[in-house]
């Protein structure tokens, strides 16, 4: 069993506070009522294993968790291939990389593109 516990009764919500995105998907869910348990990745270290978790329950890779469009990617990194580890300890030591917001509900899981891809879930 995962480290990650979901449940039909709620959206759990992975997002950095600094994202505009992730802020109006937010306010978006609060607005439409729905009940949400928020995880501000900058705040909360993600494990190893939950970053794993969340890349298979959107059926990615770990490495596609990296937003390689991110300026703060760009300013620190030049796009190579890494090892799951390497993409693990990287996405960690810098969580404003991160691909998010990340939506599960139950056994549903989304990458947030537009706030309103929240209602899908």
């Amino acid at each position: 069993m995962g480290e990650i516990a979901t449940s039909n009764r709620q959206i759990t919500l992975y997002y950095s506070s600094k994202s505009s995105r992730a802020k109006q998907t937010l306010a978006y869910a609060k607005a439409e009522g729905l009940p949400i348990l928020e995880i501000d990745i900058l705040k909360n270290k993600l494990t190893g294993t939950q970053l794993l978790e969340l890349a298979a329950k959107l059926n990615l890779e770990i490495k596609d968790l990296v937003n390689q469009e991110h300026p703060s990617y760009s300013q620190k990194f030049e796009p190579h291939e890494l090892s799951e580890t390497d993409w693990i300890k990287m996405i960690q030591q810098n969580p404003d990389i991160m691909k998010q917001p990340i939506a599960l509900r139950g056994n549903l899981s989304i990458l947030v593109e537009t706030p309103t891809d929240i209602i899908k879930i």
